[in-house]
């Protein structure tokens, strides 16, 4: 969580919105789209209108910002360009020029602008296990500003855009009116994107294939990435059922893995092609896995931000996320969730009249009330939005406000005490626990003799260790390990 000391707009600034800030992200073609591949033939390629340097630089920093900043090794940045630089060779554009920034993020995605900037995240590349897998990730986003998909994404989302204004400025007479036909544009826009997708690996595939790479790694990514989502979606089973669903418009993972099946064969069979896995489990490892240490640390509910020497628990059955902007949490089965930043605020004022100030809408002013947490000087009030009910603290440390919005469907005693209890947790580290904090990394070891999967998973510092283990490793359900091969475990 990134501590920018000075008052931010809250997600809770309307009380019904402070819940959909849990979705907070910048969505990649890898994430949001789980569509087939086909074989695709290029558009004729005419002059498009291209951004000033000016917006492609505040777009780069806008994405920065959302992915905690880029990361930093040389080691990956030689892997990644020496990929781009045989697949530009290869690719049917190879006067386009590339950029490829990789983010500091646990998140799995990649995507790319009109301009040629591509962005793949550390997530991303702790999921792949050869130079293959990356070469497909690669060779896919290419193929997105190839065939000026990039492009053609923002002339429809400004589209989008319009008719979202037109009803804005001039009003619909029948509120359903209104809902249909922004439904209707954003489903139009989900269309369109499966379409890029469709094209993008086809022509994906080709690109690797022609670069020598081995052209079943989309396969083996894609799988990876289908087990990924499953296990997310395991530990956080719950969405905003108001946002849109951009997922509901594309096929599922496993079509798209047995399209990329028949697209590989046309190149060749299994086994042939470049992999170089050695190389690359070499240039990962080491690599940070999870979250930053600069944006706090989650370890189960808990979470700890050693730079400000601050921690709490979240309440039993949430999962917890560290974004730049504030630490999220929902719980399974989605009815409850929370957000906690830090902002500064003018030292004169109070807590109550922080509270309030405008922070959040619709604060039920009898319910306002001085207390104290963790030895800290602190304020509660309850807020209600149209579906959510909200119980507020906030918490000073010198001049830093410390937030925390606690969110459920329905404000029960049974919830109103948890959120009590989660917020009591809420204090200074102590000296043991900043210094024993330490960051997750990705490290690459060999299997020894006689070693088993079930000893190597113990090994690894997180949930879910054997899951895992096999994920990360691209290992099914029952595969063994072999005696000297290289492996990731998840270590501190």
């Amino acid at each position: 969580m990134q501590d920018t000391r000075k008052p931010i707009q809250s997600t809770g600034r309307r009380a019904a919105l402070a819940v959909v800030a849990l979705g907070l992200s910048l969505g990649g073609c890898i994430t949001s789209s789980d569509t087939p591949s086909v074989q695709a033939t290029l558009p004729d390629q005419s002059p498009q209108r291209a951004a000033s340097p000016t917006a492609n630089q505040r777009e780069h920093e806008r994405i920065l910002a959302s992915y905690h900043g880029a990361y930093q090794d040389p080691r990956l940045d030689a892997v990644v360009s020496q990929a781009v630089e045989r697949l530009v060779a290869a690719s049917e554009r190879p006067e386009q020029r590339y950029r490829v920034t990789i983010l500091n993020s646990s998140a799995v995605n990649a995507f790319a602008l009109p301009s040629g900037h591509l962005y793949i995240t550390r997530g991303l590349l702790a999921l792949a296990n050869d130079t293959s897998e990356l070469a497909s990730v690669l060779s896919h986003e290419m193929a997105h500003v190839i065939a000026q998909h990039a492009a053609m994404r923002e002339d429809r989302a400004r589209q989008v855009a319009l008719v979202g204004r037109v009803f804005d400025n001039f009003g619909a007479t029948d509120p359903d009116t209104h809902a249909l036909a922004l439904a209707k544009s954003k489903i139009a826009l989900a269309t369109f994107s499966r379409s890029q997708e469709l094209e993008a690996d086809g022509i994906g595939v080709g690109i690797a294939a022609r670069a020598g790479y081995d052209p079943f790694g989309a396969v083996r990514f894609l799988s990876a990435l289908g087990r990924q989502a499953d296990l997310r979606s395991a530990n956080q089973n719950a969405a905003d059922p108001r946002m849109p669903d951009f997922l509901s418009s594309h096929p599922a993972t496993p079509e798209r893995v047995r399209t990329a099946q028949v697209n590989a064969r046309q190149f060749s069979g299994p086994g042939t092609g470049n992999r170089d896995r050695a190389t690359y489990l070499a240039s990962i490892d080491g690599m940070l896995y999870g979250d930053d240490p600069r944006e706090g640390f989650v370890r189960g509910r808990r979470f700890m931000l050693p730079r400000l020497n601050v921690t709490f628990t979240a309440p039993d059955g949430f999962t917890l996320d560290s974004t730049p902007q504030a630490v999220l949490g929902i719980k399974d089965g989605g009815g409850q969730a929370l957000r906690m930043d830090v902002v500064r605020a003018p030292a004169e004022q109070t807590l109550t009249a922080y509270v309030n100030s405008g922070w959040i809408d619709n604060i039920d002013g009898t319910t306002v009330e001085e207390l104290t947490i963790g030895g800290f000087s602190a304020a509660t009030a309850l807020a209600r939005g149209d579906q959510w009910a909200f119980r507020l603290f906030v918490i000073r440390i010198d001049r830093d406000v410390y937030r925390f919005v606690y969110a459920t469907k329905q404000m029960t005693s049974a919830a109103n005490r948890a959120f009590q209890d989660s917020v009591n947790t809420f204090r200074h580290m102590t000296p043991a626990e900043a210094s024993s904090a330490k960051p997750l990394r990705i490290r690459i070891v060999p299997v020894a003799e006689g070693e088993t999967v079930d000893r190597l998973a113990s090994r690894m510092a997180t949930d879910r260790k054997e899951e895992r283990f096999r994920i990360l490793n691209g290992l099914g359900p029952t595969e063994r390990v072999r005696a000297g091969e290289q492996v990731k475990i998840v270590m501190e």
